[in-house]
């Protein structure tokens, strides 16, 4: 036994019962004792109640059947905190003529790696269970850990994530020398942060502070990246709202000056027009002169629309039924012969609550996105047999929190993404010379401003459009 007091681990050597027979110089240190004192005692009285327990079941055990076990216990000393240890436990038969065997149990202190199982396991816990997307790469930058909030964030289920390199989230916005930067910082060692928009399985932007760690081993070598994002896409949206709001209010304060100007000299232009279309019979001029007309129609419906805009709502606001004005909307667009080809589907919340609107004025924002669904199904369509024309236009409204949405949605030719930002400027149109002021959606989009509501627009060009009207349910008319 002399030779057991030379290794590093504790050895006991206890009968069928459970009481110590023998105990190396480590086991005593472990156990507190001095030499002799051990002999003769259960071990179970020397452990905590718990651990205590579960060795004693495993010599019995082992004991019974000679069947090794193996068990983890906790020693505590005076001098030494909470210690956890690994006992393997098996019998031996000291002469092999019939004596009773020897439990022998040998313990391995696992306390390093029980802590590391420990902060292993809180980490895990920490990142699983996080709001924030985040990844874990090899040093080739191959994708070898998700948490669920980057699964639902990028859209992609973790089996078709690892393994993966992260540019399949690449929105191609980034120049190569953006993320040879990246590239060149965390190789070094360093950690990298900064903005990245990425694209979603479905095409969606998503926008987000990216900060990117290395993972080091304790030798300095990199073993690994370790990133964690930021979501900002909601952030990124309202900076371009707010920007886009004060662009708006600018042009505002100036359409009512320009109606002004331009609306005098129409006016004393279309009474010429009119004295002149009085003296004279000759047909040449007459067709010149209704032509004049035509124009000076146009211009004033253009002056009208920046007159609308530009001035307070004299309609009377009362409760409004936002599922009448979808349907007198899709009413009204539907006998225009370009409809006539498209299936409408609406699909309207019975329980709709009321809001206090001018009914008048958010009909006019939706016959105004119906005419442009109606316009890009048309022309996206038009060119193809009547048999294979499958255009559709769907309205659907339905409460969200504390918002009402009427979400306008079409399979037409969509809209270039370029051209989103754009879309609620004043005389932007994508379509062609003569087929629209590029003023509606403009003027919509005040209309819906002033009830405190937003309109937003998601779009994938060859698809299709969907425009989302937000509205207040709780909202002060000012």
């Amino acid at each position: 036994m002399g030779l057991l007091d030379a290794i590093p681990y504790l050895c006991l050597a206890l009968d069928p019962n459970g009481r110590i027979v023998y105990a190396n110089v480590t086991a005593r240190a472990a156990l507190d004792s001095k030499s002799g004192t051990l002999v003769g005692r259960p071990i179970h009285e020397l452990l905590p109640p718990q651990s205590g327990k579960a060795f004693a079941l495993a010599v019995q055990k082992c004991a019974g059947d000679g069947t090794p076990a193996g068990v983890d216990v906790k020693l505590s000393t005076a001098d030494s905190p909470d210690r956890d240890i690994h006992f393997s436990i098996s019998t031996h038969a000291p002469d092999g003529k019939g004596r009773v065997p020897l439990v022998i149990a040998t313990g391995r202190d696992i306390s390093a790696q029980k802590r590391k199982d420990l902060e292993f396991v809180r980490f895990y816990n920490l990142a699983h269970n996080t709001v924030n997307p985040l990844e874990i790469t090899d040093t080739d930058g191959r994708i070898i850990y998700v948490n669920p909030a980057f699964e639902k964030a990028s859209g992609y289920p973790r089996d078709e994530l690892i393994g993966r390199n992260p540019n399949i989230f690449s929105s191609g916005k980034h120049p190569a020398a953006f993320w040879k930067k990246m590239w060149d910082t965390i190789g070094t060692g360093k950690v990298w942060n900064g903005e990245v928009e990425n694209r979603r399985r479905n095409g969606e932007p998503f926008h987000t502070h990216l900060l990117i760690s290395p993972i080091l081993e304790q030798d300095g070598s990199i073993v690994g990246y370790f990133g964690i994002h930021r979501d900002i896409t909601e952030q990124k949206y309202l900076e371009k709202q707010l920007i886009h709001a004060q662009k708006m209010e600018s042009m505002g304060l100036l359409t009512a000056g320009i109606a002004h100007e331009v609306g005098n000299p129409l006016t004393s232009i279309s009474s010429l027009v009119q004295v002149i279309d009085r003296s004279t019979d000759d047909a040449f001029v007459r067709d010149k002169l209704e032509l004049i007309r035509n124009q000076i129609n146009r211009i004033s419906r253009i002056i009208r629309d920046l007159v609308d805009f530009s001035r307070r709502s004299n309609y009377e606001i009362e409760l409004s039924d936002v599922n009448a004005c979808v349907r007198e909307a899709i009413a009204i667009v539907g006998v225009a012969k370009k409809a006539k080809t498209i299936a409408f589907e609406n699909i309207p919340d019975p329980l709709l609550p009321r809001l206090a609107l001018v009914a008048d004025q958010i009909q006019q924002v939706l016959v105004n996105m119906l005419i442009n669904a109606v316009d890009t199904v048309d022309e996206k369509f038009r060119a193809l047999p009547a048999e294979e024309q499958a255009g559709k236009i769907g309205c659907r409204t339905r409460v969200a929190g504390n918002d009402l949405l009427v979400e306008i949605s079409d399979n037409g030719k969509g809209i270039p993404e370029s051209h989103l930002p754009k879309i609620f400027e004043p005389f932007f149109t994508t379509k062609q010379v003569g087929e629209g002021t590029g003023l509606g959606l403009w003027v919509s989009y005040g209309i819906i401003k002033s009830f405190q509501g937003e309109i937003r627009v998601a779009s994938v060009e060859g698809e299709g459009t969907t425009f989302t009207i937000r509205l207040p349910l709780h909202t002060t008319i000012r």
